[in-house]
């Protein structure tokens, strides 16, 4: 297995279980990693052969637009998606954070971190 990884995507989204995130939104990143055999890839310089990070990217973009009040949701929605459109991949690792999260302290900012394999 080969490993393909996109750090710190940037989305402005609106998350959380409050009323107000919904309505002002913040600001979130995501680090996606994903494990497949690119082998043939490799050897054949040719996209049809490796997972498309452009693909990746957008269904990240995409289900970050669609407000959830967990963001173990979202990440379970990037992982249901990577595996029902890319068959190539056969591990996620998917990271969301929130950056300076209402939480009534000093926080940088708060991550989960999902991982799944392919069923």
């Amino acid at each position: 297995m080969q490993t393909i990884k996109l750090k710190n995507i940037r989305t402005f989204s609106y998350h959380g279980c409050l009323v107000e995130e919904g309505k002002i939104g913040s600001e979130y990143t995501v680090n996606l990693e994903i494990k497949a055999d690119l082998q043939k890839s490799t050897q054949s310089d040719e996209l049809v052969d490796t997972v498309d990070y452009v693909h990746l990217n957008k269904i990240v973009v995409e289900e970050m637009a669609i407000r959830s009040q967990l963001l173990e949701h979202v990440a379970k929605r990037i992982n249901t998606r990577i595996f029902n459109e890319l068959p190539m991949v056969m591990k996620t690792t998917v990271e969301v954070s929130k950056i300076n999260p209402p939480i009534g302290g000093d926080v940088e900012s708060v991550t989960i971190i999902l991982e799944e394999n392919r069923n």
